[in-house]
């Protein structure tokens, strides 16, 4: 009996543990075949509104992972852009390019724009649609340089010159040719691939012109004009792109559009990389680790400047910087710095301002829309550093070379009074106070002595000799 019932507990334990194990598994497979059921149906929606900068890299980045991660049948790129960065513009295309899951790129709303870099993006995509009124093009890069010039529209020109930038004499520089050419060979391997037209997208890099979305599906650049993202989702259903290779059908008509938000990384990415912000980044850092230095020890001043610094080198590593701009701004700050050190006419002032100037308008090297540094803020920082540095810092530093006058070491090449004679220790009045003093000669009541060091709270004293030059080193 007794085994009888031990065997039924047993086996009552055994059962419930597999009811626990089969409802753990149903529990853990059930969201996973919920979240695949769900992201069947998933369109993810990025949005690229401003300039192609490693920010937008970044979020577009993370976007097509999110996509990857929730098996989506298609991301779609709504862009309204002026262009941007070479660089961040090729990594968003190597993105798409080895990207699994098909990339749609849309120029919307009415009146957006997907120029220069945004060309090449729209290239580079599976589908290329674009919303009424929309325009692409202008395609030509550009970049600040001693030589180099700007690419115009041009008037009447021979036939043999229609392909080729010129400038208003005629002449162009080796490196514009080398950056145009590459630019026109690089889009005309993404129309090639995507089978769009690569004649008008060599025109758009070597001639700079634009053209209306109507115009642009007529020329075979776009595949399509759509409204909105629904609009968009309904024509490309059923249509084959090229994935990695393979024909793909699509099926988007009864997708749901899940919008992938730029958060606070790629917000305080943009911030950072924005050239005004690394400016000052960077002038800070310069400004509190001098202070630091002239000022040992206040701490608060190298703690910013430090960090001030590291943030903007991080921007500077992804942003157009012209080194000679850079140098001539550290040039300027020396001056400026040897002006309050050193007596003068004002001619190391002048020249470290003026050096400032000519390195902060040099510093971001390109023409990119919205990545230069603003003049006012030049200006200001400019009449700033004069005024730290010729006035503020300089005041600083002179009054290190003041007498102490103040504390214990204020008592240093002091002169008191003997209270009454001594020949070893006795007392002195020393600023109406009376103190203990030690000195090594016989000294009479009244007589004038000198403090020539301090020792805790005695003080060492010596005859008053006017002309004496007087030991001031403590133990």
């Amino acid at each position: 009996m007794c085994a009888s019932k031990s065997t039924g507990f047993y086996q009552a334990q055994y059962s419930l543990l597999l009811a626990i194990f089969l409802w753990a598994g149903m529990l853990f497979a059930q969201p996973s075949n919920t979240a695949t059921g769900a992201a069947n149906g998933i369109a993810v929606w990025l949005d690229v509104n401003g300039a192609i900068s490693p920010a937008m890299y970044d979020y577009i980045h993370r976007g097509l992972s999110r996509a990857a991660e929730q098996q989506a049948q298609i991301v779609i790129l709504q862009m309204d852009t002026p262009g941007g960065l070479d660089v961040s513009m090729r990594k968003i295309i190597q993105e798409i390019i080895a990207s699994p899951i098909p990339v749609a790129s849309f120029v919307a709303p009415s009146g957006a724009r997907a120029a220069s870099a945004g060309t090449y993006i729209l290239y580079a995509s599976h589908i290329a649609a674009m919303a009424p009124a929309t325009n692409l093009g202008a395609a030509t890069p550009v970049k600040i340089g001693a030589q180099s010039q700007e690419i115009k529209a041009p008037g009447h020109k021979p036939e043999n010159e229609r392909t080729n930038p010129i400038g208003s004499s005629g002449t162009q520089d080796a490196m514009t040719m080398k950056v145009i050419n590459d630019a026109a060979a690089y889009i005309r391997g993404l129309a090639r691939m995507r089978d769009r037209n690569a004649d008008w997208a060599e025109q758009a890099v070597r001639e700079g012109v634009s053209l209306t979305s109507a115009e642009a599906l007529d020329n075979n650049v776009i595949d399509l004009i759509a409204d909105d993202l629904g609009d968009l989702l309904t024509q490309i259903d059923g249509r084959v792109v090229d994935l990695a290779g393979q024909k793909v059908a699509l099926s988007t008509r009864s997708l749901v559009l899940e919008h992938f938000e730029q958060d606070w990384r790629t917000h305080l990415l943009a911030v950072i990389t924005n050239p005004d912000v690394a400016y000052i980044l960077m002038l800070i850092g310069f400004y509190g680790l001098i202070l630091e230095f002239a000022n040992p020890g206040t701490i608060v001043a190298g703690v910013i400047g430090a960090i001030s610094l590291l943030l903007a080198l991080f921007a500077f590593q992804v942003l157009p910087i012209n080194y000679a701009g850079l140098a001539l701004i550290l040039l300027g700050i020396t001056f400026m710095l040897a002006e309050a050190l050193v007596p003068g006419v004002g001619v190391l002032g002048i020249g470290g301002v003026a050096a400032f100037i000519m390195g902060s308008i040099m510093l971001i090297d390109t023409e990119i829309p919205g990545y230069g540094i603003s003049i006012p803020l030049i200006v200001t920082f400019a009449l700033i550093s004069a005024g730290f540095f010729m006035m503020v810092l300089g005041m600083a530093l002179k009054s290190r070379e003041k007498p102490v006058v103040t504390g214990s070491e204020q008592l240093i090449r002091s002169m008191g009074e003997v209270v009454e004679g001594f020949d070893q220790e006795g007392w002195i009045r020393i600023h109406g106070e009376l103190w203990r003093a030690r000195s090594n000669t016989p000294l009479k009541p009244g007589q004038q002595v000198s403090v020539i060091a301090i020792h805790g709270l005695m003080l060492e004293v010596e005859p008053y000799q006017p002309d004496l030059t007087i030991n001031t080193t403590e133990d």
